[in-house]
């Protein structure tokens, strides 16, 4: 008991800084994780100095089952594959094969953008770099939620609806779709598909036998996780996000003994194998992908002290107490990692889990990191549970507002003439919604995405709420007609929705009565 409170003080720190963690105080701070953030299963590698120094699972696979996380476990490790494809890239360029800043024209004559400037200047870097001047997840509706039928063609065609909200190469703000186009660009200049190179040039040099640039290209599956999402006060699983158009920005799966020789290619510059001769992308390219391109708004707060922020090509970029920082993270429905390099102590951190809480990775991996530094320390596991908790407590008093009222209209009986809503409505990138009024109620399906389906209720004036069959998405959304009901807009209700449910960017306009 006495060994037990000791390791304990030591992983909660009390404010004072501690030696590099020994594979106890890990077990204990993820044991702690799991238990606190009601995360089922984690897998958590820390590589130094060129060597696997911890690779182990932890929980269950589901909690349907007891099988157990081990270091080989596959997690979909979601945009973690943004810094794959952009490897792939560079392999081109060091072939002579592309340039950065070749325009995508070059490659998809058919590319175009919402402004006809932005479609002739934009370049492969852009496609990168977040600065395309679109807002957070814009078109994301097309990759998200699983189960639709939008193909490559069908989103490189629907980018020049999309409406900036930014100029271009001004602002950050996070994308998927130009991922997407990347590995497009890829295909066409290799010749195979963004998964076959990823794989063929990637991983199986590096000896990742056991991943696979998707769920569906997988070999074995016997030994993968399943996905967690806490749903109305109970965690549940969910079904597994299977598509496959989304791959270049989010499709890799793999384990924390596959990504670690990922991470020890990153930290050697490109180079691999035993005697360090082999090499994957030059020196050059690495440090382009290293290079800040997009910079991002930054507070210089404890305990980093951060003096930058700002995002490479398929990494976000930033210093913390004075040396660098690689990270990137990534998330799909139920499952949520990260990866972190801190290059000039040659050390690589990564924590991958089967529940979407990023606060439980972010605890995770900077109580190691905070280790290594050498520097003071908070207890991440309490700092980051009060955080969540504030966060989700305000948006539930957001969203049980809404629903609060949706029910008292109906106690109340306000007539709401729901025919008249009925109908058709178009947007252009996202295609067409059917609004059904069926024995006093009215319903929402999408044409090209059927999960987005459900009942739409009276909320107040010309405002609805819709509250989708799929409890999980924890993505209900308000639907906004015009006066004559002719026009209809969206927008996540919950502030905590996440930002590829864009309804913000939808513009339906009624084409059928």
């Amino acid at each position: 008991m006495k060994k037990y409170l000791v390791i304990l003080a030591l992983i909660t720190f009390g404010g004072k800084a501690v030696a590099q963690l020994t594979s106890d105080q890990v077990d204990l701070l993820v044991e702690r994780t799991l238990k606190t953030f009601e995360v089922p299963g984690i897998a958590v590698a820390i590589v130094k100095d060129g060597k696997v120094i911890l690779a182990k699972g932890y929980g269950v696979k589901s909690i349907l089952s007891p099988q157990k996380v081990n270091e080989n476990t596959l997690f979909g490790i979601a945009s973690n594959s943004k810094a794959f494809t952009t490897a792939a890239l560079a392999i081109l360029v060091d072939e002579g094969k592309l340039n950065w800043d070749d325009k995508v024209t070059q490659y998809i004559p058919e590319f175009k953008m919402y402004n006809d400037y932005v479609t002739s200047e934009f370049t492969i870097r852009d496609l990168l770099t977040h600065r395309s001047g679109l807002g957070l997840g814009a078109g994301d509706l097309m990759i998200w939620p699983d189960g639709n039928n939008f193909t490559t063609t069908d989103i490189i065609h629907n980018l020049q609806f999309l409406k900036p909200v930014s100029a271009f190469r001004t602002k950050y703000d996070y994308d998927n779709l130009l991922y997407l186009v990347a590995g497009e660009v890829l295909h066409r200049i290799s010749g195979i598909g963004w998964g076959e190179f990823v794989e063929e040039r990637l991983m199986k040099p590096l000896g990742m036998k056991q991943s696979a640039a998707s769920f569906t290209r997988l070999k074995d599956t016997s030994n993968v996780v399943v996905p967690h999402v806490p749903t109305e006060g109970k965690l549940k699983v969910i079904s597994r996000y299977k598509g496959t158009t989304f791959d270049a920005a989010a499709g890799i799966y793999s384990s924390v003994t596959d990504l670690s020789k990922w991470v020890i290619l990153q930290l050697q510059h490109g180079k691999y194998g035993s005697d360090q001769q082999q090499q994957l992308f030059s020196d050059k390219q690495h440090s382009e992908m290293w290079t800040p391109q997009t910079i991002l708004p930054n507070k210089m707060t404890k305990p980093y002290n951060s003096h930058f922020k700002s995002y490479g090509l398929g990494w976000q970029l930033t210093d913390v107490k004075g040396t660098l920082q690689a990270s990137h993270t990534g998330g799909l429905d139920g499952m949520v990692t990260q990866v972190t390099l801190l290059p000039e102590l040659n050390l690589g951190i990564i924590v991958l889990t089967n529940q979407q809480s990023g606060a439980a990775f972010t605890a995770i991996t900077n109580t190691i990191k905070d280790s290594y530094l050498n520097i003071n320390s908070e207890d991440y596991v309490t700092l980051y549970s009060s955080q969540r908790r504030e966060k989700e407590d305000n948006a539930d008093k957001i969203s049980e507002e809404v629903w609060q009222t949706v029910a008292r209209n109906g106690k109340e009986k306000i007539k709401v003439d729901y025919k008249k809503y009925a109908g058709t409505y178009k947007d252009n990138w996202f295609g067409d919604i059917v609004l059904t009024e069926k024995n006093g109620k009215l319903y929402f399906n999408s044409k090209r995405s059927p999960e987005l389906a459900g009942e739409v209720y009276f909320y107040k004036d010309q405002t609805f709420a819709v509250k989708w069959n799929r409890r999980s998405f924890l993505a209900d959304a308000f639907m906004i007609f015009s006066q004559q009901n002719e026009s209809l807009k969206m927008k996540p209700i919950s502030p905590l929705t996440d930002f590829s449910y864009d309804f913000q960017d939808l513009d339906f306009s009624r084409i059928k009565f």
